[in-house]
């Protein structure tokens, strides 16, 4: 039987709150000095920032947040998609629209069907996708998660495929994380949803998701299965968002110091609305501006881990947060059971509210315009650069060789097969912009070629 190790202890992260309450100007400063140079933060740390009061601070929290970004992850924005395969779940979380208790009629997709979706999701030019669905070991268990698996990576559209799946399904045990291994999967993701336990326990009453401990042990059974990249997250307005962070870098620094390497991304969905519930139930909700200072200090606290923003969030809002460390975002998203096949005959339901409607091509060339390079690579994942493996060569800075170029590569795909003629000019332009600025003239003379050829119909060149 596993042991279960809790190693969120609620009442040193309320002292640590509390003492970061005293922290002085100079305090806070030195922390920001310290965060400049790539270092990193402590939990300690993220928790006077936390405090922050003073606006002259606060503009520089989010100026050297917008500068890690770019020293680390250059001026590139990685797009996906999710794909929800199946929405019968045994758990009756309060803020789900998927709850147990809801009435519905149930979905779970059909090969068929998944393999309908991921045709129009490659129609959209997407080539990696964050597969989701409810927890039913009856319904939905392991096997039928495989083979959604092995549907999405077999099917080819025209020159489209999708080339990483990361996956978001229930926290499950070692031998099914090896099943998961085995099937090429890229992240596993889960998000604790929070990690306040009294609070937790009580939104997931009467479920297999209830068990706080065993949910929070599963990225240490998936790492022991051989997963190297795990991507974290909660969902903030379920409580007191100061907690949940804190508690992201502990959980963050225990698997750093248990499994040699810490979260590969990490998520930052809000509360919205969803079927059978109420906002009006969570008095922990955030504003805009906390939602700001989240997203920038933990860039600051892990400036080598993913941030991840998904269509719940504005246009406006997600274009300004861009800038202060998000690094991956959804794009065409349908957060439905077969919900791009029903959008595509002019229907439309989600799990919950979504707030960016916008077309992949509508928001590849905003980014485009404020000077983004779009990306749909997928090589790290393939070629093995995953886990502590990923973390060393983005720390010593020689990722830059290959991400760049790499998103530029995918980029061009994308133009030449799902983009129109104002697109192909504005990425031509940004090629023309991007590729003097590659150090190595290898790499740079190797990029044009594979561009030339990229033009010329060959697909999939990466370094």
């Amino acid at each position: 039987m596993e042991k279960n190790l809790n190693f969120i202890d609620h009442d040193y992260i309320y002292s640590v709150i509390e003492k970061a309450k005293q922290a002085t100007h100079t305090d806070i400063e030195l922390i920001l000095d310290k965060a400049e140079n790539h270092s990193g933060l402590s939990h300690e740390e993220v928790a006077v920032l936390f405090e922050i009061k003073d606006n002259t601070q606060k503009e520089r929290l989010y100026s050297i947040a917008h500068k890690l970004k770019e020293d680390i992850y250059g001026n590139r924005i990685v797009v996906f998609a999710p794909l929800y395969v199946s929405d019968y779940c045994v758990n009756n979380c309060v803020y789900c629209g998927y709850k147990r208790d809801n009435e519905f009629p149930r979905k779970k997709l059909t090969r068929e069907a998944i393999q309908n979706e991921v045709r129009l999701l490659e129609k959209m030019g997407h080539k990696r996708i964050a597969l989701e669905a409810g927890e039913d070991p009856v319904n939905c268990g392991i096997d039928y998660i495989l083979d959604a698996i092995d549907a999405v990576y077999s099917t080819k559209f025209e020159n489209g495929a999708i080339r990483r799946i990361n996956v978001n399904i229930a926290a499950t045990t070692v031998e099914n994380y090896k099943k998961l291994k085995d099937a090429d999967i890229g992240t596993y993701i889960l998000f604790q949803e929070t990690y306040h336990k009294p609070t937790y326990e009580a939104m997931h009453p009467k479920s297999l998701k209830g068990n706080y401990e065993y949910h929070l042990n599963a990225f240490s059974r998936a790492m022991e299965a051989g997963i190297d990249d795990v991507g974290a997250g909660v969902l903030f307005g379920l409580s007191d968002y100061k907690f949940e962070v804190i508690a992201l870098m502990l959980h963050n620094e225990y698997l750093e110091k248990t499994k040699g390497v810490g979260f590969h991304t990490i998520s930052v969905p809000r509360m919205k609305k969803a079927e059978g519930m109420s906002l009006e139930q969570f008095p922990n909700l955030i504003d805009d501006e906390d939602f700001r200072k989240i997203i920038a200090t933990i860039r600051l606290a892990v400036p080598f881990t993913g941030i991840i923003l998904s269509t719940r969030e504005s246009a406006e809002l997600r274009r300004e947060v861009i800038k202060y460390g998000v690094s991956q975002i959804s794009a065409g998203s349908s957060a439905d059971v077969g919900g791009y096949s029903e959008r595509e005959e002019g229907k439309t339901a989600n799990q919950f509210q979504l707030a960016d409607h916008r077309t992949p091509l509508e928001i590849l060339k905003e980014l485009l315009d404020e000077d983004y390079v779009p990306s749909y690579c997928t090589a790290c994942y393939r070629m093995g650069r995953t886990g502590d493996r990923f973390m060393e060569l983005a720390k010593s800075g020689n990722i830059q060789n290959v991400c760049g170029p790499n998103a530029l590569m995918t980029l061009m795909e994308y133009a030449l097969d799902y983009g129109d003629k104002e697109i192909i000019e504005k990425v031509e332009k940004v090629i023309s912009r991007e590729i003097p600025k590659i150090k190595r003239e290898d790499i740079k003379t190797l990029t044009l070629k594979n561009i030339e050829l990229i033009k010329q119909g060959k697909r999939d060149l990466y370094i």
